[in-house]
C-alpha cells in the first residue's frame, strides 16, 4: 500500500515532488522517483511486502522500464514462481512481479493480476497505467502545464495532490488500463450473467468455500494484519475466518459507550479469541475532527461522511498495532444487505441491481475505506470484493439472498448467514443489519453535537449559491468544510459521487 504520482510529457521533477507532498500520509516509510525526458514517476511507500528491499521505483532487466505501484497482488507467489524461471528478481516485492509480467504480456498484464492495484509503468517512449477491476485502489488523472508551459498529463492516488494546479481532473475508471499510444481500454466488467442452477446446499457451499479462499489470500503480508470488527455479520465473518489462519489476530471497534456495535464486537472477539481493542468516541472530538475527515474523504455526501467518522477513529486505533486491516465492504452489495433491496420484489431486477451496485463502489464506500485508512497510513483490504468471490456470489440467485424467516420477516444476506453459521454465535449470525454509523452511535452523536453549528444556517440560500444540490443542512455543512479545505474545490466537487442517488438509480 502506497501512494503514486507522476507526469507524462515532461521531465519536470519539481512538479512530481509537489504531487508527492500531498500524499505523504499514504507512504511514510520512504519515497522514490524515476525521471526521464518525457516523464516522471513518484512513489511514497508504506512497506508491507519485503519491507527491507522493496523500495520503488523498481526496474526490469532494462533500465528503460520502470514501475511504481499502490496495492497488493494476492496471486504474487504463483506469478513469481513462474516468472523467476525467466527473470532475475532483485526483491521479494509483488510489484516487481507485475513489471516482469508486463515485460512478457504487455497490455494483457492487468487481466492476470488478482488483487487491488493502481500502477504506472514508463516503458521508454510510452506510459502505461492500470487500475484494479473494482477500483479498490484509487487513481486520478488530469491535464495541465509544467513550469515551462508545456502541456502534460498528470496522475496521483488522491485528488488533493492534483486539484490546485491542473485544468481538468477525472477519476481513472476501474477495470481499465491506459496506454499513451492508444488511450483507455476496459479489461474487466462485473459479471452480469444469470445466476447458476444449483441446490441450496451447493450454493451455500460455494459461498463458504469462496469466502474462505478470499480471506486466506488477503492475509498475505510481511507485517501484522488485523481486522475491523463492528459486531455485524460481514466484519465478524471475515475476522472469524482470518482467526483460523493466524496465531494472533488484533480486532478493532469504535462506538459510543454501550452502543450496539461495541457490545456485539466484544462478544465476537471473545468467541473467536482475538486480541480486541476499542475506542469510545465522544461528541467534542467528533466535531473537532470533522474538517480533517471531510478533507481526507474528498467528498461531502452525507451518508459517506457519517460512515467515514467511525472509520476514521477505528483506523487511528488500528494503526497503533498493525499496518494491514481487513474490512467487510462489499457484502451488502453482493448479498442484498440494504433495506431498499427488499423493495425489489422481482428477482431479476434485484440481481441486476446487485451487479450494478458492485460496479459503483469505487467512488463511494471504497473511497471511504481507502481515504480513512490511508490518512493513518493503514492498508485496508476487502476480501468480499475478490473478483473470484464476486463471480461466485453473483452466481447465487436473489431468492437465497433475501429470504423469509419464521413469522414472515424478510432477512437480508440469508445465504451468507447460512454459509457461516458455524463460525459465530447465533445472535450475531442472525443480527439485523445496521449501517456502521447507526450501530456505532455516530448518528446519535451528530444529532446533538452538530446542532450549534447548524442553528444559524440558511439551507435555501446555500442551495441557491451552488451548482450541485445539497439535501440537508448537515450535508451543506460538509460541503462547506470540503470547500474550505482546498484552494480550488471545484476540481474535487466535480468528482463527488452521491451514494443515496446512486443506489436508487
Amino acid at each position: 500500500m502506497c501512494g503514486i504520482a507522476g507526469i507524462w510529457g515532461t521531465g519536470d521533477e519539481g512538479l512530481v515532488e509537489r504531487l508527492m507532498k500531498g500524499i505523504v500520509h499514504r507512504g511514510p516509510d520512504g519515497e522514490g522517483m524515476h525521471v526521464q525526458l518525457n516523464g516522471v514517476l513518484g512513489h511514497r511507500r508504506l512497506a508491507i511486502m519485503d519491507p527491507a528491499g522493496g523500495a520503488q521505483p523498481l526496474y526490469g532487466e532494462s533500465r528503460g522500464r520502470a514501475i511504481v505501484a499502490n496495492g497488493e497482488i494476492y496471486n504474487f507467489p504463483l506469478l513469481r514462481e513462474d516468472l523467476v524461471q525467466r527473470h532475475t528478481f532483485a526483491t521479494m516485492s509483488d510489484t516487481e512481479a507485475v513489471l516482469h509480467l508486463f515485460e512478457e504480456r504487455g497490455v494483457e498484464t492487468p487481466r492476470a493480476l488478482k488483487g487491488m492495484f493502481a500502477f504506472a509503468i514508463c516503458d521508454d517512449d510510452h506510459l502505461f497505467l492500470a487500475r484494479d477491476p473494482i477500483g479498490i485502489k484509487p487513481l486520478y488523472y488530469g491535464r495541465g502545464f509544467d513550469s515551462n508551459g508545456a502541456p502534460v498529463t498528470a496522475f496521483a492516488s488522491e485528488m488533493k495532490s492534483l486539484a490546485d494546479w491542473i485544468d481538468e481532473l477525472y477519476e481513472f475508471p476501474p477495470g481499465n488500463y491506459f496506454d499513451s499510444r492508444v488511450g483507455f481500454v476496459p479489461y474487466y466488467q462485473v459479471p452480469s450473467s444469470s445466476p447458476v442452477e444449483r441446490t441450496v446446499e451447493e450454493h451455500v457451499a460455494v459461498v463458504r468455500r469462496g469466502l474462505e479462499e478470499a480471506v486466506s489470500s488477503h492475509l498475505m503480508s510481511d507485517v501484522p494484519v488485523g481486522a475491523f470488527l463492528s459486531g455485524g455479520l460481514d466484519s465478524s465473518v471475515v475476522a472469524a475466518i482470518a482467526r483460523h489462519h493466524v496465531s494472533e489476530l488484533h480486532t478493532f471497534s469504535v462506538g459510543l459507550p454501550g452502543s450496539r456495535d461495541i457490545e456485539a464486537a466484544r462478544r465476537v472477539a471473545d468467541h473467536i479469541g482475538s486480541i480486541h481493542h476499542e475506542y469510545l468516541m465522544n461528541p467534542a472530538e467528533v466535531v473537532e475532527k470533522l474538517p480533517e475527515i471531510v478533507h481526507a474523504l474528498e467528498s461531502f455526501d452525507q451518508d459517506l461522511v457519517r460512515s467515514a467518522i467511525p472509520t476514521y477513529f477505528c483506523s487511528r486505533l488500528a494503526a497503533d498495532y498493525v499496518k494491514v486491516i481487513l474490512t467487510g465492504e462489499g457484502a451488502d452489495e453482493l448479498f442484498a444487505g440494504y433495506e431498499y433491496h427488499k423493495d425489489l420484489t422481482d428477482p431479476s431486477a434485484l440481481h441486476r441491481e446487485l451487479c450494478r451496485s458492485v460496479s459503483t463502489l469505487h467512488n463511494i464506500n471504497l473511497q471511504r475505506v481507502d481515504r480513512l485508512t490511508m490518512v493513518h497510513s493503514l492498508e485496508g483490504r476487502v476480501p468480499f470484493l475478490d473478483t473470484d468471490f464476486i463471480a461466485a456470489a453473483l452466481s447465487v440467485p436473489p431468492e437465497l439472498k433475501i429470504a423469509p424467516m419464521s413469522g414472515g420477516r424478510q432477512i437480508e444476506k440469508w445465504v451468507l448467514r447460512q454459509a457461516c453459521e458455524d463460525l459465530l454465535p447465533a445472535d450475531i449470525v442472525w443480527r439485523t443489519k445496521e449501517q456502521f454509523d447507526e450501530g456505532s452511535g455516530t448518528i446519535e452523536i451528530l444529532d446533538g453535537a452538530l446542532e450549534p453549528l447548524l442553528r444559524n444556517g440558511d439551507l435555501k440560500a446555500y442551495r441557491r449559491s451552488l451548482q450541485e444540490p445539497v439535501r440537508s443542512s448537515e450535508e451543506a455543512l460538509y460541503h462547506q468544510m470540503l470547500c474550505d479545505g482546498y484552494a480550488r474545490p471545484e476540481m474535487i466537487l466535480r468528482n463527488v459521487a452521491r451514494w443515496t442517488d446512486d443506489r436508487h438509480s
